[in-house]
């Protein structure tokens, strides 16, 4: 029932400590009309003389009057603030479409399951007057996408992920892309492991779904691919590469979905199971980066096209599912019914390839 006041305090043993953390308080940053001493501005940049004393964050305490609130006034088009909005012009997205990344930037944002978050979330695009929400994302953007549509928001999803694993389309942006990046990159380490005659596992992206692991695979003549969808017990993989190395193949390629298993896992079995002593390399963000591939590229293009078109046209709530090589808007009701998961005869294939490879 004490109240520890003093940070140099001793504990003794048994001693009780009850912990109690404040709610975070909901605050709404508003614009004020601050005068300025603007030196300069453009439709880029705009630089302050701040005044002395002023703060520039609003915080506990600080709520307002501060730097914060005054370009939120002053900057009608300031963007990233408590719902502002930051119109987009020809200009800005000029040149993007060979550009990696995302200039709209990106992140998780759990809480937009809340129902009073996403309520937030329509009352800002209200008071904007957006009609329509074109969202950019994967699976996790494509629910808020319907939460909103609940709340009778109309959107259309274009689907972007690299791990390729959304209802209603056979192939989202990004996918081609990371898939590029982690067959050059398989290549390379497939260079150092037949120089040094080393098994190689290499972890790539692919918690849920294995179509990174699965392709790269393919593409790049990998031994084994370990993917969520069909595990393979640790004791097969060493009898494989053991068997591989009998027959006279001097190095190992091991794909490993994340998904699958720790890649540190994997190798550490086969070190105590073999005498293999494998390198291990995870390739983490690498997959996330570049500029985009061709397939890519057109993919988005097509994609937004008939997004724009859907909404010309009066239709709405459903994604840019690519299907049978045709880019159709499906509605989200009916995409939930469309999974495309990997292919269980190209998984099958991998092991075949690497058997004729060995054999002949």
């Amino acid at each position: 029932g004490n109240k520890i006041g003093k940070a140099n305090l001793r504990l003794t043993p048994n001693t009780v400590i009850h912990v109690e953390v404040p709610e975070p308080e909901s605050v709404e940053v508003k614009a004020e009309d601050i005068p300025l001493d603007v030196l300069y501005e453009d439709h880029d940049i705009i630089i302050v003389n701040k005044p002395r004393g002023m703060v520039v964050h609003p915080a506990v305490g600080n709520y307002s009057g501060t730097l914060v609130n005054a370009l939120l006034y002053h900057c009608k088009d300031l963007s990233g603030i408590n719902g502002e909005i930051r119109p987009l012009q020809a200009r800005d997205v000029g040149g993007i479409i060979t550009t990696g990344g995302t200039i709209l930037r990106t992140a998780r944002y759990p809480e937009f399951k809340n129902l009073d978050v996403q309520q937030r979330a329509y009352r800002i695009l209200q008071d904007f007057g957006i009609d329509h929400l074109i969202v950019i994302g994967g699976d996790g953007s494509q629910a808020g996408a319907e939460a909103l549509m609940r709340l009778d928001q109309s959107t259309i999803t274009i689907p972007c992920t690299i791990d390729n694993d959304m209802n209603g389309t056979q192939y989202t942006i990004g996918f081609d892309t990371a898939l590029n990046t982690v067959v050059d990159a398989v290549g390379r380490i497939r260079d150092t492991s037949n120089s040094h005659e080393r098994v190689a596992i290499i972890e790539v992206m692919g918690r849920h779904a294995g179509h990174i692991a699965l392709q790269a695979g393919l593409a790049s003549g990998a031994e084994l691919v370990l993917v969520p969808e069909y595990p393979m017990p640790l004791d097969e993989v060493c009898e494989h590469i053991n068997k591989t190395h009998q027959l006279g193949k001097e190095y190992s390629i091991i794909l490993v979905a994340e998904g699958a298993y720790s890649s540190g896992e994997v190798k550490e079995y086969i070190k105590q199971h073999t005498y293999f002593d494998p390198s291990l390399t995870v390739l983490g963000y690498l997959q996330r980066g570049g500029a985009p591939s061709a397939l890519d590229a057109i993919l988005a293009a097509r994609m937004s096209e008939l997004a724009v078109d859907c909404l010309v046209r009066g239709e709405h709530n459903c994604i840019t599912g690519y299907v049978d090589g045709q880019i159709r808007a499906i509605p989200y009701e009916m995409a939930k019914t469309m999974k495309f998961g990997i292919d269980k005869s190209q998984y099958e294939l991998i092991s075949i390839l690497s058997h004729y490879c060995l054999l002949y």
